[in-house]
């Protein structure tokens, strides 16, 4: 009998330590499924944001670049949505196996407890008499004896009672491990069926990309045209940002009554504002709520030209009509320009900062108002041919050009 009762607290405290050892792995999967349904949610709003994009320049029923970048975006959105479903799928795989495994073991479980515990009832039956038991514990050889004898009836019926509730609470867990693999399995019977719908839509979209570049490749003269104009008007925009910025420190030397124009000589505030600006880098609003980047900063290949580059001052973001541009931090409205083919231009002074947005067609600050952070300050222009609407967005330190993307928050 003692035996029997050390063999169920051995087999208890064994289902506990393969419960440890098996929970930590479970947790982590259900961790790893909760970021990647996440992600998965991020980049399917991505992909309705893009098609709504696209159907918006496809009320011209014209081939344009506008349409050729929104599908380049949207596919590397889908092939990011296709890795993330197949990773669920993954995830899903192991936790079957998992849920198989404890399934297993503690099936096994269960018909030790099983068995041990009919030879604990057989036993049990075989010694029911109360007179023997008394008999027992009489015929000890002193009071110490005896009462540990009578202790250890005690002890032999709470053993029986555990042994019951580990039974029970064992077959409570496969009901509960069996119906968490049967959704698992449901699910990733889902899954799979997304999968395959997401890898046919990719095919598509590949098709519309390959025919969008085959008939804008026969527009290279009209191409070339408007990266000349685009190239002539962004070296006219950069030259009155120059301009402006010199004048700026220009004015700000002379207040602090100094010669030095290499930099801007900073107020104690101006101080405290440009250090809040840099301890926000990475982090800074987008400048405007909703939209994709379409032209990167830097110097890059044309997308449908062949050994024509084309260089960005800083980044271009397609949004939809009637979109607002808005402040990437509190500061100071240092100019509103007009410059041909960016419409209305607005910079913004944060200490030693400037932000400028461009290719507004309706302002609403004007030259020395105070902004705050995320505060609309125009519209964004359309263009009635390509009814494209797109924000052109640039940051300089002083009389440096800064690359937006570097200072932006990954997300909007």
């Amino acid at each position: 009998m003692k035996q029997t009762a050390v063999k169920i607290i051995k087999s208890y405290f064994l289902f506990l330590i393969a419960v440890l050892i098996l929970l930590p792995a479970g947790l982590s999967a259900q961790e790893k499924k909760v970021k990647l349904q996440g992600d998965k949610k991020k980049i399917e709003e991505e992909i309705e944001y893009n098609s709504q994009l696209l159907a918006q320049t496809k009320k011209t029923k014209l081939t344009t670049l506008n349409q050729l970048v929104i599908l380049k975006n949207q596919i590397s959105n889908r092939e990011k949505l296709i890795q993330n479903i197949s990773l669920e799928i993954k995830t899903l795989d192991e936790q079957i196996f998992l849920n198989n495994e404890i399934l297993k073991d503690l099936n096994n479980d269960l018909e030790k407890l099983k068995a041990e515990y009919a030879e604990m009832i057989y036993y049990a039956y075989k010694n029911k008499s109360s007179y023997n038991k008394l008999i027992f514990i009489f015929a000890s050889r002193d009071f110490n004896q005896a009462y540990k004898r009578l202790k250890y009836f005690q002890q032999y019926s709470a053993y029986r009672k555990t042994q019951t509730h580990l039974i029970e609470q064992t077959q409570e867990e496969i009901t509960g491990t069996l119906n968490e693999l049967e959704t698992h399995k449901a699910d990733k019977v889902t899954l799979m069926a997304n999968l395959e719908t997401e890898k046919n839509q990719l095919t598509k979209e590949r098709n519309q990309q390959y025919r969008a570049m085959r008939n804008l490749s026969k527009k290279e003269k009209e191409l070339l045209a408007t990266i000349d104009k685009k190239e002539k008007a962004a070296k006219k925009l950069q030259k009155e940002i120059e301009r402006i910025i010199a004048e700026e420190i220009r004015l700000a030397a002379k207040k602090a009554g100094t010669t030095a124009t290499g930099t801007f000589a900073l107020t104690p505030a101006e101080v405290k504002l440009s250090a809040d600006f840099t301890s926000n880098k990475g982090g800074l609003p987008w400048p405007l709520e909703r939209g994709m980047i379409s032209n990167t900063f830097g110097e890059h290949p044309h997308p449908v030209l062949k050994n024509v580059k084309t260089k960005n001052n800083g980044i271009d973001i397609l949004t939809q009509e009637n979109s607002k541009a808005r402040a990437i931090f509190g500061g100071e409205v240092t100019r509103v320009m007009s410059i041909p083919n960016y419409n209305y231009v607005i910079m913004i002074r944060h200490g030693e900062y400037l932000s400028v947005y461009s290719n507004l067609d309706e302002i609403y600050v004007e030259k020395g108002d105070e902004v705050k952070t995320k505060q609309e300050i125009g519209r964004i222009h359309t263009e009635i041919k390509d009814l494209k609407t797109e924000l052109h967005f640039e940051l300089w330190k002083g009389k440096t050009l800064l690359n937006p993307s570097k200072w932006l928050a990954l997300t909007r």
